[in-house]
């Protein structure tokens, strides 16, 4: 890692913190921003103690800065209710709030990045086929596992999960949400592989 590295992580994460409490000072529903947001608390200080031994590439932790906004975002307001999804269904004519998709679309687009990392600098495959087979498979996973976070949410908390669920009476939801993390997967790799595989290099060059 170069010498402005570790201040650049400090400053991020400075700046995650207080953009967290922000979204949480008074969100429309509390149970709903705590479950939304319920990642970053984990992810956050996972990062904090692996980044000596285990830095990751600028790239990948800017991607992880901006998912961490998406979510902070929709748990701020519940995704149904963020108001630049009202702004993007009015300018694409949409009858529902788009914002879950971004955030779906997200929770592909940088977990792909994430397996790619390890993955590669792990040295568990070779192939590029098969590892962008394998990113994609370990995408669908996570979607698949949130999915049924969601569904064990609506059974335990019944008509009170709704906003955390954000269906909008949309019967395809899962199908839907699954289907953007997998193009979010997709998109990750076609646009952003070969400058992933520089930032590697140079990380492991240093």
């Amino acid at each position: 890692m170069n010498a402005g590295a570790p201040r650049g992580l400090a400053v991020a994460g400075a700046a995650l913190i207080l953009l967290l409490a922000l979204s949480g000072w008074r969100p429309y529903d509390r149970a709903t921003w705590l479950m939304e947001v319920a990642p970053i608390f984990i992810a956050m200080p996972v990062l904090a103690a692996t980044h000596r031994r285990f830095p990751l590439t600028t790239l990948l932790y800017a991607g992880i800065f901006l998912h961490a906004l998406v979510l902070m975002m929709g748990g701020a307001y519940t995704y149904a209710r963020v108001p630049l999804g009202f702004q993007l269904a009015d300018w694409f004519n949409l009858e529902r709030n788009p914002y879950d998709r971004i955030g779906h679309f997200f929770q592909g687009f940088v977990p792909a990045l994430v397996a790619r990392e390890i993955l590669i600098r792990g040295g568990f495959v070779r192939g590029r086929r098969m590892l962008a087979f394998l990113v994609v498979c370990v995408v669908l996973a996570i979607s698949a596992t949130y999915e049924l976070i969601e569904w064990g949410a609506a059974l335990a908390l019944g008509q009170g999960a709704d906003e955390f669920l954000g269906t909008q009476g949309d019967p395809w939801d899962t199908q839907s949400d699954m289907a953007m993390a997998l193009v979010g997967a997709i998109s990750a790799l076609l646009l952003l592989s070969g400058l992933h595989d520089r930032e590697i290099e140079r990380l492991n060059a240093s």
